[in-house]
């Protein structure tokens, strides 16, 4: 039923509403919708985020407008900035404290009828979302790569770069299973065999499609992409993708380990995280299953 939340501030003269709002711009709020009528003018200025506090023995001198930060250092500087443009404005000015809720805090009076409170939690996980997310160790689970042989001068750099980041996550090389096919096409089959003997935590698919090499760059490219999400969604099983599509062999060798990160690698960190994710939906979804009568 609450749709949101409205703090308003007066201040006492055009010159301090116009200073104020170029304050709150600087600082980044999200302008909202103002008015203007022969009641007087405001400037909406908006966050993604509103709270109403009650409060009994609050002294008077607190801030009565908290705003809440994710880069206090910076916003103390950036308002220093404003001050310093603005000689006489603000006469009050705190540096950034540590307070006994856990967080730290500066204040500022930029006019004599407002004072404001800048803070950020010292809590890293403060304010975030609970979510269910995947841990990066691959220790004690299987693997599977397929791996094009065609373009072989690429596809070994993104296997080493798969089993680069298999190993530097714990997963043991006998716990590897690699599966060399002649080409791109051929990758979907093969890895659909692997996902359904539910043998292995992810299937991790490497290869290239260099556009002019065939007639049919895009058709082949669609149809495995479809088919390997086809797989996954069908068995359960995580599939990375790492066939890359390129214009050049230039492009490839890029994309390869040379200029733009390796995409063996980052298939292989998907797949590793992804079983990290499914293993815990399971374990989730088991327990909700004994709960119920």
């Amino acid at each position: 039923m609450i749709k949101g939340l409205t703090t308003v501030a007066r201040v006492a003269s055009e010159e301090a509403f116009t200073q104020l709002s170029e304050l709150f711009q600087t600082l980044g709020f999200e302008p909202g919708k103002g008015w203007d009528d022969s009641t007087g003018k405001g400037a909406a200025f908006l966050a993604p985020l509103g709270n109403l506090e009650l409060a009994i023995g609050y002294p008077p001198t607190q801030p009565t407008l908290m705003v809440e930060v994710t880069q206090l250092d910076e916003v103390h500087a950036a308002v220093k900035t404003w001050i310093s443009a603005h000689q006489g404005t603000a006469t009050k000015l705190s540096e950034p404290t540590l307070t006994d809720w856990n967080s730290r805090l500066f204040t500022v009076e930029p006019t004599k009828d407002l004072t404001v409170g800048f803070w950020q939690s010292e809590n890293p996980v403060h304010n975030r979302p609970i979510a269910v997310e995947g841990d990066l160790s691959a220790a004690g689970k299987r693997f599977a790569i397929v791996v094009a042989r065609w373009n072989a001068v690429i596809t070994d750099r993104l296997l080493q770069g798969s089993l680069d980041a298999l190993t530097r996550s714990g997963c043991a090389m006998k716990d590897i299973q690699i599966v060399r096919v002649p080409g791109a096409w051929e990758i979907p089959s093969a890895a659909r065999t692997l996902a359904e003997t539910k043998d292995y935590a992810g299937v991790i698919a490497l290869g290239v499609l260099l556009r002019g090499e065939t007639a049919h760059y895009e058709a082949i490219y669609n149809e495995v992409a479809r088919a390997i999400g086809q797989s996954q969604q069908e068995t359960g099983i995580p599939h990375a993708f790492g066939v890359l599509t390129c214009e050049t062999l230039e492009q490839a060798l890029d994309r390869a380990g040379l200029k733009a990160g390796n995409k063996g690698f980052e298939a292989a960190i998907a797949a590793i995280e992804m079983a990290s994710i499914q293993e815990k939906l399971g374990a989730q979804t088991a327990e909700l299953a004994g709960r119920k009568p």
